[in-house]
């Protein structure tokens, strides 16, 4: 337990392969507290979460006696 928090810092503190960019700045709109500021990201991860947000879909609620499909291609 005494390494999680390093090793969640480590991991959130890569840059995103897909994205291009540090997952630590894009879920806490900061950066990092590494002894320097990355300032080359934040345009872009603002750019990118912006673009992200468009293009969100609004989330149907389901309520108990609703008929729905259910696709079994990930059931194992």
């Amino acid at each position: 337990m005494e390494w999680l928090t390093t090793a969640e810092f480590a991991f959130n503190n890569k840059i995103h392969t897909v994205m291009k960019l540090i997952l630590f700045k894009v879920n806490y709109e900061r950066e990092p507290r590494m002894g320097f500021k990355i300032r080359k990201i934040e345009k872009h991860a603002k750019a990118k979460k912006k673009y992200i947000d468009r293009n969100k879909k609004e989330m149907i609620e389901y309520k108990v006696g609703d008929k729905v499909l259910l696709s079994t291609k990930d059931l194992t």
